[in-house]
């Protein structure tokens, strides 16, 4: 017979075949096992995938706010951060920063890139997925430091960032003061703490 190996045989007890595979009983087990170990590894994972995707989603702004402000003191003239249009423009009293942003120096401090005077430093293309990230005040479609790396944005500036469907434990607030001091802070059921 193929498969088995005939042992040797002893005088006071019978002989025994050695036999090499797995039964159905054991591949079954394990294929039980591994279904558990599924089960419990999928939500787990899909909660670290989403959680780094909304914390690089915060970050990207949050460096290019404080890149802005350390270029502003450096060069010594404003430079501001805008929600970005489709053709490398400003988007007037858009609160949508999901649609990208552009960093560039800004000689009038006006917050409007002026293709002729400003220069580009930096473009944030538009989010892939369905993440929203609003602003409020809902009239913030930029933000300018000054050559001092002040800020001109209104009290309690706040940039939401939610993943959709919203689940609380994800969403981020960027808090840009007006002293130019920029954060990222965790969202507790309507106030960012």
């Amino acid at each position: 017979m193929k498969g088995m190996q005939y042992s040797q045989c002893c005088a006071n007890r019978p002989c025994r075949y050695i036999q090499r595979g797995v039964t159905l009983l054991e591949v079954l087990t394990v294929m039980g096992i591994v279904a558990i170990l599924t089960a419990l590894a999928v939500p787990s994972y899909q909660y670290v995938t989403n959680a780094n995707r909304i914390a690089g989603e915060a970050n990207g702004l949050l460096g290019d706010l404080e890149f802005a402000r350390s270029e502003a003191i450096k060069e010594g003239q404003p430079v501001s951060v805008c929600v970005a249009g489709p053709a490398l423009n400003c988007l007037a009293a858009n609160n949508n920063w999901q649609n990208g942003w552009i960093v560039f120096s800004d000689v009038n401090g006006d917050g409007v890139y002026d293709a002729g005077a400003d220069t580009v430093l930096r473009t944030q293309p538009a989010f892939t997925g369905s993440d929203t990230f609003i602003a409020t005040p809902i009239t913030l479609a930029s933000v300018t430091f000054n050559r001092g790396g002040f800020a001109t944005v209104p009290p309690s500036t706040v940039i939401t960032l939610q993943a959709v469907p919203e689940v609380t434990s994800y969403t981020r607030c960027l808090t840009v003061g007006q002293a130019g001091l920029v954060a990222v802070q965790a969202w507790d059921g309507g106030l960012c703490r």
